[in-house]
């Protein structure tokens, strides 16, 4: 078995010799859905190993046509978007108004084991197909319906665009994204899409691990609202007060250095203390200082800033190397495959078909085996093959009714978001997890909700550890002690899974790395989740979501045009967290096939290359930068964020709206339900491209409208005309959206300490429920010490003994 330390050229290529086929071979995928979405879905699926027969309508999927830069497409090549979420499917062509055609799509259906759907196409809109008439007729197959609202709840047919449905999640205003002067900015790159069709994937391979077909409804505004905001309401619901009310930048953040931009984070006091020393102040540290770290570093952003701009970008991250600050260079199209870590680890390939740079897998698992990439299909290019007739699949025997992962055991040594939103995923769908914390090194998330020490039971009163980690059992261990360590090496061979999110030297420390693990456990999953990898020169950097987004390329897409970019602060542990699930929902199904255990490095910086990727493809296929625009971005002309006559309730005229028109046809809505305006009538408007060349003008013009209105009145306006709108929300008033409260979105839940608060769930419902996914509080801090040792045959002397010795507990050290 390679060691953990080996480089990226050895360590996972050496074990795909070991398996001839991939975890998914034979899993038989109808792919009815167009857009990002849908194809990363399935593409994640694909990379699996699954057989994805794409259903397309005679004109094809619309991302064959699309460039985010506006490059030509030549009639009958395919853009590089597509060539890339396609790659490994086949093409099938079904004309709606044939009925061969609509039989061949049913023989299909029959011999598959799961369908992915979104509108669209006419094909996939046609009454015979849509998710509940393919459920009814076909109750073997998974069905996963990928809608912006979901398709049951008041909004279900509403319109809606990524840049919309960023706004009504709360993520565009939540962070703070912006300056005060400014609207507040949205993240670019459309990564909802890429969130929504990650969380489907799992959604999908966590129905197939329990061998049983089911109808999931996935809503991407849910997936946006636990991708690109910090559980906003139930920190609002414990604490009284909102996660952020303004916009400033991070200080550093994304600055300007003599020879590029880079990006330096202090995520805890430490490493403000730590930047202090390193800029060459530490007078600046004060730890009694009222102010938090962030209004500190606020305080000396002007002299911050010039130290940075006095250096170069590699010698500022070799000093946050030695100080363990999280720094990262800021990667976007051009310039990412040349970064020495990508190019150690080989994270970017070549497209096997048209030529252009892509990233590699956004995840990696020895023995267990991805697909390598294949070619993407040409528009029909197995008609021919798929008219023979396959034999049906047969509905399982199985009863459906317990949740998808009941019976999986996890033990989660993971903290801070992305770890634990994995394992709480897992949790939420029925796996039993038991958390480890130390009362030494409680969970990160205890400590950042900033309840004074002096107050009794600080550490269980954080909103976010609170609605992170639900259902979950709580054991304390301190791994530092031999004693500690002796108890985690005899827990390790009751559980399926060990999931943890050190940076990777501390595995080895502890002496509980991949071969450690297969000595107690033959078949278990050993999931790392560092941040930049296992090996690479950036093996050992920390890694906060900020640096990951920098990093990757999705810092780039996000803020003004004239400014530096803003991280997104948000994107880069969910999105890790979900790529994960996928990861171990693989290894699990190979574990299934093959008795063997799997190593998988799921790196959160590989997760969001994969969802930053048009940046890179659009540069290597067409030469062509991608760069941030504000609000405005490539899919909707106009696109952006207009101000209502209303005062917030932080007293502020800073109420804004969002409006998108995707299509002619909104335009022409857009403009009826405007009182067809004698500007709006030019007819170089009625273009995407004419509104493109006149956005400016358009702008001002509904800058006026809407200030004369409050946001109701215009979405009331709007949506009824069809055209994307959206109020932009406080992310802690998501409570107070419709069709959130008609899904079921928010639970409340009622916590020993805390009282009760509503926790959001997860971005799907199932029609085979559960009718509640938090079925228990987030644990005490080593609520669950008792009942967990006594399973591993310790006694009450014993345990007595390990409390007083401080190797467990139930309150920080």
């Amino acid at each position: 078995m390679a060691t953990e330390q080996e480089g990226a050229q050895g360590r996972w290529r050496k074990e795909e010799a070991v398996v001839a086929e991939s975890p998914l071979t034979g899993f038989a995928v109808i792919d009815f859905s167009s857009g990002i979405a849908g194809a990363y879905c399935s593409k994640l699926l694909a990379d699996g190993g699954a057989d994805i027969v794409k259903i397309e309508s005679p004109e094809g999927d619309p991302l064959r046509t699309w460039s985010a830069s506006g490059a030509r497409i030549e009639p009958g090549a395919d853009g590089a978007l597509f060539s890339f979420l396609a790659g490994s499917k086949l093409s099938v062509v079904a004309n709606p108004a044939d009925d061969a055609d609509l039989e061949l799509v049913e023989t299909l259906l029959a011999s598959a084991d799961a369908v992915v759907w979104s509108g669209g196409s006419k094909v996939a809109e046609h009454q015979s197909f849509t998710p509940e008439q393919i459920r009814d007729r076909h109750a073997h197959l998974i069905v996963t319906a990928i809608t912006p609202f979901g398709r049951l709840g008041p909004w279900s047919q509403r319109a809606a665009t990524e840049f919309t449905l960023q706004a009504w999640s709360g993520g565009i205003i939540g962070l703070g994204r912006g300056v005060a002067d400014r609207a507040p900015v949205f993240v670019g790159g459309q990564v909802g899409e890429y969130l929504a069709g990650a969380y489907a994937s799992a959604a999908t391979l966590a129905a197939h691990f329990a061998r049983h077909g089911r109808l999931i409804d996935l809503s991407i505004l849910e997936a946006e609202i636990l991708g690109l905001t910090y559980y906003p309401v139930t920190y609002h619901e414990m604490l009284g007060r909102p996660w952020r009310d303004t916009r400033r930048r991070t200080v550093p953040g994304v600055a300007a250095a003599q020879d590029g931009l880079v990006d330096l984070g202090c995520g805890t006091a430490q490493q403000w203390f730590d930047l202090c020393a390193m800029v060459g102040h530490p007078e600046w540290i004060d730890e009694d200082s009222p102010l938090s770290i962030t209004e500190q570093a606020n305080v000396h952003a002007d002299e911050i800033y010039a130290w940075v701009r006095s250096h170069c970008v590699d010698d500022i991250r070799e000093l946050a190397k030695a100080f363990r600050i999280p720094s990262a260079p800021v990667a976007n199209g051009a310039n990412a495959p040349a970064l020495d870590h990508f190019v150690a680890r080989e994270s970017f390939q070549r497209n096997p078909r048209d030529g252009f740079t892509q990233p590699g897998h956004p995840y990696r698992m020895s023995p267990a085996r991805l697909r390598p990439p294949g070619p993407a299909p040409r528009l029909g290019e197995h008609n021919t093959r798929h008219r023979r007739v396959q034999p049906p699949r047969q509905a399982p025997a199985t009863s459906a009714k317990s949740l998808p992962l009941s019976g999986l055991r996890v033990l989660d040594m993971t903290t801070f978001w992305a770890g634990p939103s994995c394992t709480h995923f897992l949790a939420m769908l029925g796996a039993e997890v038991i958390h480890v914390e130390s009362t030494r090194r409680p969970d990160g998330t205890r400590l950042i909700a900033g309840i004074p020490v002096a107050e009794e039971l600080w550490w269980e009163k954080s909103p976010i550890f609170a609605a992170l980690n639900t259902n979950k059992k709580g054991l304390t261990l301190d791994l530092q002690n031999p004693r500690g360590r002796d108890l985690l090496r005899r827990l390790i061979p009751t559980c399926d899974v060990i999931a943890e999110n050190f940076t990777p030297r501390v595995l080895d420390q502890i002496g509980v790395d991949w071969s450690a693990v297969q000595d107690l456990r033959q078949d278990a999953v050993l999931m790392r989740m560092p941040g930049f990898g296992l090996d690479g020169p950036w093996r050992d950097n920390p890694a906060f979501a900020y640096v990951i987004e920098s990093a990757s390329g999705v810092s780039w897409l996000t803020g003004y045009p004239d400014l530096t970019p803003f991280e997104p602060y948000s994107v880069g542990d969910p999105n890790a967290g979900i790529h994960a699930v996928n990861a171990l929902l693989l290894a699990l199904e190979h574990r299934r096939r093959t008795g063997q255990g799997v190593l998988v490095e799921a790196a959160m910086v590989d997760a969001a290359l994969n969802v930053a990727a048009e940046q890179v493809i659009e540069y290597s296929a067409y030469g062509r930068l991608l760069e941030r625009a504000g609000n405005r971005g490539p899919t909707a002309a106009p696109q952006n964020l207009y101000r209502t006559n209303e005062i917030d309730e932080f007293g502020r005229l800073d109420s804004w709206v969002a409006i998108a028109v995707a299509t002619d046809e909104q335009w022409c809505e857009l403009r009826r339900a405007l009182g067809s305006p004698s500007w709006a009538t030019d007819p170089t408007l009625r273009t995407a491209a004419g509104r493109r060349a006149q956005q400016g003008r358009i702008d001002q013009e509904l800058a006026e409208w809407c200030a004369q209105q409050t946001g109701d009145q215009i979405v009331a306006a709007l949506w009824d005309a069809g055209v994307p709108v959206a109020k932009v929300m406080q992310p802690h008033r998501q409570t107070e959206l419709a069709q959130l409260a008609a899904r079921g979105f928010f639970e409340l839940v009622d916590h020993p300490v805390n009282g009760p608060a509503r926790l959001s769930t997860v971005p799907m419902r199932l029609s085979e429920g559960p009718d509640r996914f938090h079925v228990q509080p987030a644990p005490l801090l080593g609520q669950h010490n008792r009942e967990l040792l006594a399973e591993l045959g310790v006694d009450e002397r014993e345990i007595a003994e390990l409390e007083a010795d401080g190797v467990i507990g139930q309150a920080p050290a």
